[in-house]
């Protein structure tokens, strides 16, 4: 099964396509090739397999967020590297 993780924008790189984000406190530098509409820091996106595939609002990412945290308190330390990697 696949997830998507909403992530919050850390820094824009537009010459490289692409976006330094951060996921429940890990940092990544994700693909913004399928996202047309501007990003900016701050913006939440959801990533999946090194790709932000859409934009999101604040609202709906916390209570996404909310939600792995809640499964991450259920899974054991090498699932949740696995979740996260």
């Amino acid at each position: 099964m696949c997830l998507c993780i909403p992530s919050s924008i850390v820094e824009v790189c537009p010459e490289q396509s692409s976006a330094l984000v951060e996921t429940l406190g890990v940092q990544r530098q994700v693909s913004t090739h399928l996202i047309s509409e501007p990003l900016a820091c701050g913006d939440h996106v959801l990533i999946h397999v090194g790709f932000a595939i859409s934009k999101m609002d604040l609202d709906e990412a916390q209570e996404s967020l909310a939600a792995y945290r809640q499964l991450i308190a259920e899974m054991d330390e090498d699932d949740v590297k696995g979740l996260l990697s």
